[in-house]
């Protein structure tokens, strides 16, 4: 006999398949066309002036780009810059944002920038993403022997301070007279009591 659903329960949803929840990524050609149409708009915003979505739109300058990120996490290969691990959040086809884990701290990544730096793209802002993001990218900053990571934000930025504070961040210090918030984030796992 077939189960009747009650009215007086509201229907559950049902859950999404595992290929359609974010997933954190290396940088990928999967997610081309959207990766370039999110340049698009961030430099709407004043943002990532460097990169061209005209050149990027190109497949083999795009490969190009992939590799580039690749190579960032090997150390000295980019002169002047600590060896970082990017990831990317992507659902489907969907490129969603971005996430780099520093390997290590300079005198001025301590001050700003920390371990651990993110963004949504534009268009996929509040939904939970950077969340997710960081929460995702923890246990492989502890991979790295990074615990805890120190992560910061600009005083101003409330969203940035919530999905920090959401992750375990702890003020690394009482104030942020400079306009700069830094926490530290635990990322081992939680032990057993």
């Amino acid at each position: 006999m077939a189960a009747q659903s009650d009215p007086a329960q509201p229907e559950r949803a049902q859950p999404e398949p595992a290929q359609c929840q974010p997933a954190l990524t290396e940088p990928t050609p999967r997610v081309h066309a959207s990766f370039v149409e999110a340049v698009r708009e961030y430099r709407a915003e004043g943002r990532y002036l460097r990169l061209d979505p005209a050149q990027l739109a190109d497949p083999d300058q795009f490969r190009r780009y992939l590799d580039f990120l690749r190579a960032d996490a090997r150390r000295g290969v980019i002169r002047f810059r600590v060896p970082q691990t990017n990831l990317w959040l992507v659902q489907g086809d969907e490129y969603l944002g971005r996430l780099s884990i520093r390997h290590r701290l300079t005198r001025r990544l301590r001050v700003k920038g920390g371990h651990i730096g993110y963004d949504v793209r534009p268009s996929c802002r509040r939904r939970g993403h950077a969340t997710l993001m960081l929460r995702l990218s923890l246990p492989l900053a502890h991979q790295l022997g990074i615990d805890p990571a120190l992560i910061t934000c600009d005083d101003t930025n409330v969203a940035s301070r919530r999905v920090i504070e959401a992750n375990g961040g702890r003020p690394a210090s009482a104030s942020a007279s400079d306009g700069i918030l830094r926490f530290w984030v635990p990322t081992s796992p939680p032990s057993a009591k």
